[in-house]
Parts: structure tokens; C-alpha cells; sequence
């Protein structure tokens, strides 16, 4: 299997990153890598002012991480340095000077509930349900924690994660606080989009440059806390359980 495609288009001020794995989106390591180094990339572009955050096709936004490599992890230093993957990501998006626009168009599950939290502003469609299934593997949703809490508080982080088996509709995240707008198609997602970068991106950037710090205000520890939630989860994933859990998916 490919380790996927990631691409990067400059228009107007505005840079779009696309994301593309043929299983449902997900992300081997070497994508969030090349995903962290985009936001690093576009931070200090002076010719970007916003950031657009999509994937390819029309059905799941995004299914997390790799399962052909977490099923693959045989000792603690691998496991961490899997988890961190995501963490990397989302603290390059937390640093990012640009403010970040999620456009969900799908289905979005584990760390890619993680990628629409640390997102700035998400708009979906009435096809971007959400849904947090770690526990029924038994590792958690450690890493991407924060970003979700910090977007949708400790009560709906607590719902979502312990219904590991249930999906949330897009309705739901919105009335959480995920999503700012639901549409029924992608085409009118995709205007809408196209409206507000474009709007923002004739804001004076130095404006939304110290915004960006404002709403990211008390999470200058991420750095350390996801650092040391990927060693819960590199531990976890080590455990008995998790591995005849992990059973049914080799292949």
C-alpha cells in the first residue's frame, strides 16, 4: 500500500493542503510527517494569510492513523514514536501563524477528529459523522485529547470516547462546537469554503496572525503533554488486550 499523497497550492493568499490514502484517508507516519512540515512550511509564508485543510473523494474525511502500522508495532520506542506522529501535527498546527480551515466533507474517525479540532474554523457536510473508537482496542484517544476537550469540553469528550462504538452525526458536533456550519452537499460546502478564505484573506494578516494566539491561549505546555500521552498510548498498545484486539485486522 502507498504511504498516500499530500499536496500544497498557493492561490490568492490562501495555500490549500490536500491529503489523499486510499484507505479512507488515513495517515501512515511518513504522511503526518509531511503533513507537520506543511503547517511549519506555511507558518512563515509570508504569501499565505490562511490555510485550508482538506482531503480527496467524497466519502471519509479522515480514518486516523494507519492500522497497517499499529498492528505492525512490536516494542515501546515504536509505539510512542507512532503516536507522536499526530501529536507532531497537531502541535505544528497549534504553532501555525495562520489561522486553519477544515473542510469536512466525510466520515471522521480517531486522529482525524484530532486534525478537525485543531482546525481554527470547520465547516462539514451532514456526512461528517465523528466517532472515537480506541477504547474498543484498548489504547484511548490520549493524544489527540486536548485539541478535541479544548474544542468541545470534557463532557463531550467523555460521551464520544466511552460510546466507542457509536458515531456521532454531524449535527451533534456542531451543536458541540466542532463544526461552525453543516451543509448537505459538498458543492455547497466547497462555496462556502471559497467565501471565507477569500474573506480572510483580505483581513490584515497581521490581525489574524495575533488572533491565532488568542484562541490558542494556555496550551503552550502541548509540546510536553502530548509527549507524554504517546507514551501512555506506545505502552497500551503493547498490553494483551490490544494485541489479540489487533488480531482480527492482520492480514
Amino acid at each position: 500500500m502507498s504511504n498516500g499523497s499530500l499536496y500544497t497550492h498557493i492561490q490568492n493568499n490562501i495555500a490549500t493542503i490536500e491529503f489523499f490514502h486510499e484507505a479512507s484517508n488515513s495517515f501512515p507516519s511518513e504522511l503526518l510527517e509531511r503533513l507537520a512540515k506543511a503547517f511549519n512550511d506555511l507558518s512563515v509564508n509570508k504569501d499565505v494569510h490562511v490555510i485550508i485543510l482538506k482531503s480527496e473523494k467524497e466519502k471519509a474525511f479522515c480514518a486516523g492513523a494507519s492500522f497497517d502500522e499499529l498492528v505492525a508495532i512490536t516494542n515501546f520506542e515504536e509505539g510512542k514514536q507512532f503516536f507522536l506522529g499526530f501529536a507532531n501535527v497537531l502541535n505544528a498546527m497549534r504553532k501555525c501563524s495562520k489561522l486553519i480551515i477544515g473542510r469536512i466533507q466525510g466520515k471522521v474517525v480517531g486522529g482525524g477528529v484530532g486534525l478537525a479540532a485543531a482546525c481554527d474554523y470547520c465547516l462539514a457536510t451532514e456526512q461528517a459523522a465523528i466517532k472515537l473508537s480506541e477504547l474498543t482496542i484498548g489504547i484511548g484517544p490520549f493524544v489527540i485529547a486536548p485539541a478535541v476537550e479544548r474544542k468541545i469540553g470534557v463532557a463531550a469528550l467523555s460521551e464520544l470516547t466511552i460510546d466507542a462504538t457509536s458515531w456521532k452525526n454531524a449535527y451533534w458536533a456542531k451543536a458541540k462546537g466542532l463544526y461552525a456550519r453543516v451543509f448537505e452537499t459538498i458543492s455547497e460546502l466547497d462555496t462556502e469554503v471559497e467565501y471565507l478564505a477569500l474573506k480572510m484573506a483580505s483581513y490584515n494578516p497581521d490581525a489574524l496572525k495575533e488572533m491565532k494566539k488568542v484562541l490558542w491561549k494556555g496550551t503552550q505546555n502541548w509540546d510536553a503533554l502530548l509527549d507524554k500521552r504517546a507514551e501512555i498510548s506506545g505502552k497500551l498498545v503493547l498490553s494483551d488486550f490490544t494485541k489479540k484486539a489487533l488480531q482480527k485486522f492482520k492480514k
